[in-house]
């Protein structure tokens, strides 16, 4: 998910929105030094009137935990997979719209809604995710939960993965099932977590445990960021020269950790720990600079997926097959967790339409099922927010304006599968 050569693509540029109740201020960065570093600090907002309805502001302190519906026995995760299509689902953003707005755009409930909590949660994450669980609760579906530990991985003890699954387990005894991405991107440098890999696996670990202890109705993705411009040089948290993580990251043992190094197989916790497999994909356009509406190539999305992306962004074969790796050979379902295309109003270039349907029509291809069967979920961005890599609002929704919505939904395809098609709490 990060920027950091002209040869790299990753997703958007996203910042921390505020609270409804406090405003966090404006996008958090880092020194980018002689590289641009896109760093996504998303987390979730809720808008003023739903946490006002669901839980009330936070106030500082620890997180309370949910109280369980008596009576409902969780659906099991495995089952949450897709026998047949791919669970279609969106990072909406929580303060603009409601999943109810949503549905009611894109005329589908979506299986999948994301969003994003610090870990250790503090009392103001626990909220947001509250309201956001009532919603899905609401219209049905899964809950993607990305987790960030912010503070450290050290920070993730087995007294705070324990709490998170007692959280979890609440969740779905209320109907809601839960896949957990914790520290996602865990290959790049620009997250407090990242290029550690011995900690992460270690903390991930310690989280999977808790969670198929603790919430069997719950998942674990794990989640690197696409390799393509690995190792990320320039970066806040980028791995010492001669560190002992820098060793491990040296896959080829020539010394020095660069682009001939494995960008995922280092950060891998173990097939026991890990449910599912994701990766972020969006078109930022052909070549840094970026902000330019340009229209993705055919077969970018698929090339990227499967290391096989030789294209108008560089060459990025030396990038391992990651469907092949971890979808087909752990026999997981994989992810897109996020995805959609850049749109620059006013910028020039190719219009809206043609920019964006270009993208959705590679993630929605009628023959992506066929090609990729492990695929099991695709979540578009619908969010316009300013991105501070183009130093422009980016406009990444393809379902809040009309034109472009009736467009998507005459694009959706057979194997799409929504909320109405999993399966619910058993009372």
């Amino acid at each position: 998910m990060a920027e950091l050569s002209a040869v790299t693509r990753g997703e958007p540029a996203t910042h921390r929105p505020g609270s409804a109740c406090q405003p966090r201020g404006g996008p958090e960065v880092s020194d980018r030094g002689p590289v641009r570093v896109r760093i996504p600090l998303l987390r979730l907002q809720l808008s003023a009137a739903l946490v006002a309805a669901s839980a009330g502001c936070a106030t500082p302190g620890a997180a309370a935990q949910p109280a369980a519906d008596a009576g409902c026995t969780p659906t099991p995760a495995a089952q949450v997979v897709p026998a047949d299509g791919v669970l279609v689902g969106v990072n909406v953003d929580w303060g603009a719209q409601s999943l109810a707005d949503y549905t009611g755009h894109l005329g589908h409930a979506p299986a999948v809604a994301v969003s994003f909590a610090g870990l250790p949660m503090s009392a103001e994450d626990a909220t947001n995710v509250d309201g956001a669980v009532e919603q899905v609760r609401a219209g049905g579906g899964v809950l993607l939960l990305t987790l960030e530990p912010a503070g450290g991985l050290a920070a993730v003890t087995d007294q705070v993965a324990g709490e998170l699954a007692q959280r979890l387990d609440a969740y779905n005894r209320r109907g809601v099932p839960v896949v957990v991405r914790f520290a996602h991107e865990m290959n790049g440098s620009w997250y407090a977590w990242g290029q550690q890999p011995a900690a992460f696996v270690a903390a991930f670990r310690r989280v999977a445990a808790a969670v198929h202890t603790g919430a069997p109705g719950s998942a674990t993705m794990w989640a690197p960021n696409y390799g393509g411009g690995y190792p990320f040089t320039g970066g806040p948290h980028q791995a010492g020269a001669g560190g002992t993580d820098a060793a491990v990251l040296d896959t080829d043992a020539d010394g020095a950790v660069t682009a001939a190094d494995d960008p995922y197989a280092p950060y891998w916790p173990g097939d026991d720990a890990v449910d599912w497999v994701g990766l972020s994909l969006y078109h930022w356009g052909d070549t840094a600079p970026w902000g330019e509406n340009e229209v993705p190539e055919p077969g970018k999305l698929v090339a990227q997926l499967t290391g096989e992306y030789d294209g108008l962004g560089g060459d990025d074969r030396a990038v391992p097959d990651f469907y092949a790796d971890y979808g087909v050979a752990y026999d997981k379902p994989v992810a897109v967790p996020e995805t959609a295309a850049l749109y620059v109003d006013g910028a020039g270039g190719a219009p809206e339409l043609a920019v964006k349907q270009a993208w959705w029509r590679q993630v929605l291809d009628p023959g992506l099922h066929e090609r990729l069967p492990r695929l099991a979920m695709v979540n578009w961005f619908e969010w316009d927010k300013p991105e501070s890599e183009v130093h422009a609002r980016v406009d990444w929704r393809a379902a809040a304006d009309p034109r472009l919505r009736d467009a998507l939904t005459a694009d959706l395809p057979a194997w799409a599968r929504w909320a109405g098609d999993l399966p619910t709490c058993r009372p």
